[in-house]
């Protein structure tokens, strides 16, 4: 039950914090910009590293711990490993993921993405870790959120 209710946290951490990063815009930096923000970068090859949109919702476990990526346009917010990191999307050369997080971590903070087929995306940051997620269903609620309030909290 209480890991139920920690991923429900994480999930709406992430919701709020990629809601959060798409607000509060200054004007003057959309001047001459279209008012929707360009898709994450893809490679139109087809198949290869960076294929596929990363726009949405990723989610996956590395070393038994839970990884959450939420990209909308090239925004992107990450939280792993009791850390929330914020960024974004850019191609390099390839298509890279380059965040900062809350706390300083630094395990995070720049990725490169060596493949994303639509539903799985794969990957390498810079300081050693590999993330393999797996695109979570639109316009659906995770399974297994609790749905009776919690009893016999204590109060003040």
């Amino acid at each position: 039950m209480h890991k139920r209710v920690r991923t429900s946290v994480a999930a709406a951490a992430l919701v709020a914090a990629l809601a959060l990063t798409g607000c509060g815009s200054d004007e003057s930096d959309d001047a001459g910009k279209d008012a929707k923000a360009p898709a994450a970068p893809t490679d139109a090859g087809g198949g290869g590293a960076g294929s596929g949109n990363m726009e949405g919702a990723w989610s996956g476990k590395t070393d038994g711990k839970s990884v959450d990526l939420a990209v909308t346009g090239t925004k992107a917010v990450l939280i792993a490993d009791g850390h929330a990191c914020t960024g974004e999307v850019a191609e390099m050369g390839k298509p890279m993921l380059s965040l900062k997080c809350a706390d300083g971590n630094t395990d995070r903070t720049m990725g490169t993405i060596e493949s994303n087929d639509g539903k799985t995306l794969v990957i390498s940051w810079d300081a050693g870790a590999k993330d393999t997620l797996t695109k979570s269903a639109t316009g659906k609620l995770p399974e297994g959120l609790p749905t009776g309030m919690p009893t016999g909290i204590p109060t003040p």
